[in-house]
């Protein structure tokens, strides 16, 4: 398998579980061997504990789904007294995915995972809305954007991935941003927001009426956004966004990314992680692959 050096973060393989679709890594250790990943991401930890949107908060829609679970987590506290003991011995990458509401609240967590010397790196996911600025999200203006990641870059030593949101007009010009102000990486895309509405009841699907779109709808705009976002910045790329077979990662491998990321996936088969590895481990060998910039096509 084609090993990875993404920007000082060592990947045994490109691929890594996202966020919000994989716990905290053990809740699937009894169908894959964590230590296979490339990494995984736990899910959205925020400074304090958050109960998420009401019900319902998920929904099915044509290939793929819509979720405002609304980073329902038990504050970073918890995670490093009652999770991070249970997986800080993996050998893979484990990153966490920090986020907030105003960016106070994303340097605080920051500061503390950068003292969990398991935790090689963090995701800043900067869809969250900005209380102070009326429920904008951060990633969505160039500069709330810089602003965020130029505090936690300040605190945090390790390596700084950023997740981008796809909402914008422009998504190349926020990577831009957030390469100048420090991330080491850019992980692309967030989900796009998105609407389902009950027919019969003629009511929304959603309690908070709007919700993130993933899986297999999104995949051919993700790969686009991949594609112009790796051709905008010099920093590494993590592709994702409706991977749902070895074939689709390696689209967004041949579109430019570094490394990907399987989430919606892992609802519909918990082994999806390891026969995408696998997948792609034939597809280096059947091509005569050694290095990850020798799939880039484009």
């Amino acid at each position: 398998m084609v090993e990875i050096d993404f920007n000082g973060l060592k990947l045994k393989n490109p691929v890594l579980a996202a966020s919000g679709t994989f716990g905290y890594g053990i809740e699937y250790s009894d169908f894959v061997n964590l230590n296979d990943l490339g990494g995984f991401i736990v899910k959205g930890t925020t400074i304090d504990n958050r109960e998420g949107n009401d019900y319902p908060r998920m929904t099915e829609t044509a290939s793929g789904m819509l979720n405002a679970v609304g980073l329902q987590n038990k504050g970073i506290d918890y995670f490093i007294e009652n999770i991070y003991p249970k997986i800080k011995d993996y050998k893979t990458n484990i990153l966490v995915n920090v986020s907030g509401s105003q960016i106070e609240d994303y340097v605080k967590v920051a500061e503390k995972v950068n003292e969990l010397k398991a935790i090689p790196g963090i995701e800043l996911n900067i869809s969250c809305p900005n209380v102070k600025e009326g429920g904008m999200a951060f990633g969505t203006n160039c500069e709330s954007a810089a602003n965020v990641v130029k505090a936690v870059r300040k605190v945090y030593k390790k390596h700084l991935m950023v997740k981008l949101s796809p909402n914008v007009t422009d998504i190349t010009t926020i990577a831009k941003v957030v390469e100048y102000e420090g991330a080491n990486s850019v992980s692309l895309v967030n989900t796009f927001m998105g609407m389902a509405i009950d027919v019969k009841t003629r009511k929304p699907k959603l309690s908070t009426i709007t919700g993130g779109l993933s899986g297999p709808a999104i995949k051919p705009i993700a790969v686009c956004l991949v594609w112009k976002v790796s051709n905008a910045v010099k920093i590494p790329v993590c592709g994702l966004g409706g991977i749902m077979s070895a074939n689709d990662a390696i689209e967004f491998l041949l579109a430019g990314a570094s490394a990907i990321q399987v989430g919606t996936a892992n609802f519909i088969n918990p082994k999806i992680t390891t026969e995408i590895i696998e997948g792609i481990d034939n597809y280096c060998k059947i091509n005569s692959i050694q290095k990850i910039n020798e799939f880039r096509m484009l």
